[in-house]
């Protein structure tokens, strides 16, 4: 579980609530079920019109990613690689193929598979990288629908002050509509730039993390592979997987691979 993103979900809705009690108006000011439908409901609405069901309904399963915290193992990866390198080049690439059975992930599995079979190296290559393409592709879909609702929300929220400015003047000679058209209008406005800025953007940000980051770890997996393949020194490998990592963890991960 993401700790980091819940806590920041409720703090920043603790502070907006504390701001609105310290007021002095109370809560209830500010709770407006109309609003609530015109922002949400509306702005979902339009994300339907503009995605495939399918996708849209998908969105749940974005929500899950964003909660959990993924762990790519970046240097249990490179470990293998080089240990997979090693062996390669004292045995022979078919040596490979009792290891292969022990690789949990597909990606690496089919790409090591490719090698141990003796594929040529462009398709090998080729491959690879339509496979990571099409994870981009998956990614970016998700990353575009929170970055779409994060546009549509506070959109309704300005059509909800719209509305309510327009009951507001439509009854000028009745007290009671000009107040409900005002909180109308303004508290739309507030929700839309609320659920946008503090939900739909943060999300967007943190997918678009997750896709980083297991991106990065496919092109590790993808070098390696290829670097096998074509019988480079493990020693120069290291080196090369490595690099991949940033500075304050390369020389930690240097020094565990020197001691093996």
């Amino acid at each position: 579980m993401d700790i980091s993103t819940l806590a920041g979900l409720g703090l920043g809705f603790t502070m907006i609530l504390m701001s609105m009690v310290l007021g002095g108006s109370g809560l209830g000011v500010y709770i407006n079920v109309p609003s609530v439908l015109m922002v949400i409901g509306g702005s979902f609405g339009a994300l339907m019109v503009g995605n495939p069901l399918a996708r849209v309904l998908g969105i749940v399963r974005y929500f899950n990613i964003v909660l959990r915290v993924p762990n790519y193992e970046l240097e249990r990866t490179i470990t293998t690689l080089v240990n997979f390198s090693e062996r390669a080049r004292r045995e022979g690439l078919l040596a490979l193929e009792d290891d292969v059975e022990e690789v949990q992930d597909d990606f690496l599995k089919n790409g090591i598979q490719l090698v141990v079979d003796g594929t040529d190296p462009e398709i090998i290559k080729t491959v690879l990288f339509n496979d990571l393409d099409q994870l981009t592709a998956r990614h970016e879909t998700g990353i575009k629908i929170f970055d779409d609702w994060g546009k549509l929300a506070p959109a309704f929220g300005m059509i909800g002050t719209l509305a309510g400015l327009i009951a507001m003047l439509a009854n000028l000679d009745d007290p009671d509509a000009i107040g409900s058209g005002m909180a109308l209008a303004l508290i739309t406005t507030m929700y839309g730039s609320i659920f946008a800025n503090l939900v739909l953007i943060p999300i967007k940000g943190k997918l678009e993390d997750r896709h980083k980051e297991e991106q990065l770890l496919r092109e590790i997996m993808i070098e390696g592979i290829l670097s096998i393949q074509a019988g480079d020194n493990p020693n120069i490998l290291k080196y090369k997987l490595v690099s991949f990592l940033d500075p304050n963890r390369r020389r930690e991960m240097l020094e565990v691979l020197m001691g093996e």
